[in-house]
């Protein structure tokens, strides 16, 4: 292992680049602790370079002293990614300050930005030309754009317009080198060899450093219209599903489920989100259309699909949204629901995916699995089941929250998401659908990935970071 660098060589560093270094441990923290305070690391130091050729010389510094690199863009994962381990051993990168949104090509519907722009600010640019980025999460005001090219972010309107990879057409890449690959065209078909930007957008920092993007825009839409429909079941859901996308089509923007539990959590810790409904249901779904423009039909034929759900008994109440104001009262609903679980208490957190087709008969073992095994723990079931990616996580028994105590609950982790994901992977899914791997699933995924995809994985890995420098100890175990 080589020596680390003296403060004479760190010196260098700060020399080789525009922009800042950060060496004390002060000013470093909050780029060595996750969103979630579960991981906290130690770093060398933090750059937080001005440019792509400022990124290319910090990182070819790391490759000359043998330093790991820590990519960082918000820091929101959820996953630890996106922290150094407790080595002491890596440079974090933060690409923060590199955040400049360049104008929109109106024609080709197109948007070149920086790996550290914001995501809110970028869906705020477009809008300002009369378009769309649909890239839509909770993390959108603190999230940067490259964060989520580097996770394969997904969010709310995937149903429609696919994650983050389906919403990027070119990218601007620092390999593990320090060389400078420019892919920023704006090309809907390009095909002239191996897609190089599929291989860095998904690989969460560990082949190289994305620092800019060419993004795909929509029109901006002129109609919108969110409902919300009570359930008795995931079944029904998925019925009401099939029949508003075959009457609806592209127009059908999201469709959350959301657990009657879980609402009962956002209405309890959060006093300005109110249900809908007189009457309480195991189930809800939120269903937005959207139309570029007003005179679709989408609303009407969703009103028809509603009250053939209700006239069938599908549905046991609907409401429509009248007003700006009143769909983004309801979307509070869903939104919230992650931040009233942790109001609630502590929680085993999972985000899985499974076929559209089995999300019933998954919702319906797993939790059965979980409850006869730990009985009392409370089912927290919400997420986007138009692309099949559930957010299945568990809360404490009531009591253990009146008793005090969750120490014991927090002891089931281990075994709870074994079952979980064993059912997950019994269904052919994925126990990360949008947060990524980082450490937290790390070592899971080797589990249950065959021993072909693992070595495909790690030949890729070999080939573009032969010294593992990138990001080491993330997606893949040594």
């Amino acid at each position: 292992m080589a020596l680390p660098p003296s403060p004479a060589q760190l010196a260098e560093l700060a020399q080789r680049f525009k922009g800042q270094l950060l060496v004390d441990e002060t000013s470093m923290h909050p780029y060595l602790v996750d969103w979630r305070k579960r991981w906290q690391g130690k770093a060398l130091a933090v750059a937080l370079p001005d440019s792509t050729q400022d990124v290319a010389a910090v990182v070819q510094w790391c490759q000359q002293h043998q330093v790991a690199v820590v990519p960082q863009g918000g820091n929101t994962s959820l996953s630890g990614g996106a922290v150094p381990d407790e080595s002491g051993r890596a440079v974090v990168v933060s690409l923060k300050r590199m955040k400049t949104i360049g104008p929109v090509d109106e024609l080709n519907n197109t948007m070149v930005v920086q790996a550290g722009a914001v995501l809110q600010s970028i869906q705020e640019a477009a809008e300002r030309c009369n378009r769309l980025f649909p890239l839509s999460l909770a993390a959108q005001g603190s999230c940067t754009i490259g964060g989520n090219l580097s996770t394969n972010a997904g969010g709310v309107q995937v149903l429609r317009y696919g994650n983050a990879r389906e919403l990027c057409l070119g990218l601007e890449v620092v390999t593990a080198e320090g060389e400078i690959w420019n892919g920023l065209r704006g090309l809907r078909k390009d095909n002239t060899g191996y897609d190089l930007k599929d291989l860095y957008i998904g690989a969460e920092g560990t082949l190289g450093i994305i620092t800019g993007a060419v993004l795909k825009l929509y029109p901006l839409p002129a109609s919108k219209t969110v409902a919300l429909v009570a359930l008795d079941s995931v079944q029904s859901a998925m019925r009401l599903f099939a029949d508003i996308r075959a009457r609806v089509g592209d127009e059908l923007t999201a469709f959350e489920l959301i657990s009657g539990f879980c609402l009962s959590l956002v209405t309890r810790h959060f006093s300005t989100c109110r249900s809908p409904f007189a009457q309480a249901s195991p189930w809800v779904v939120l269903v937005e259309v959207s139309a570029a423009t007003e005179h679709t039909g989408s609303r009407d034929r969703l009103m028809a699909c509603l009250e053939a759900a209700l006239e069938a008994e599908t549905a046991s109440d609907v409401a429509v949204s009248e007003s700006l104001a009143q769909a983004k009262a309801f979307w509070a609903l869903r939104e919230n629901i992650s931040e009233a679980q942790a109001l609630e208490g502590k929680n085993i957190k999972h985000d899985i995916a499974v076929p559209i087709s089995c999300i019933a008969e998954f919702v319906e073992v797993a939790s059965q699995s979980i409850t006869t095994q730990h009985p009392g723990c409370r089912m927290v079931v919400f997420g986007h089941l138009g692309d099949g990616n559930l957010h299945f996580n568990v809360s404490p028994p009531a009591q253990a929250l009146t008793a005090g105590s969750q120490d014991e609950f927090l002891s089931w982790q281990e075994a709870i998401n074994t079952l979980t994901h064993d059912w997950v992977h019994h269904f052919k899914g994925s126990i990360s659908a949008e947060h990524g791997l980082g450490v937290l699933r790390r070592d899971e995924s080797a589990r249950y990935k065959s021993a072909v995809e693992l070595a495909l994985m790690r030949r890729v890995k070999q080939a573009l970071d032969p010294n593992n420098l990138m990001n080491p100890g993330k997606v893949l175990t040594t």
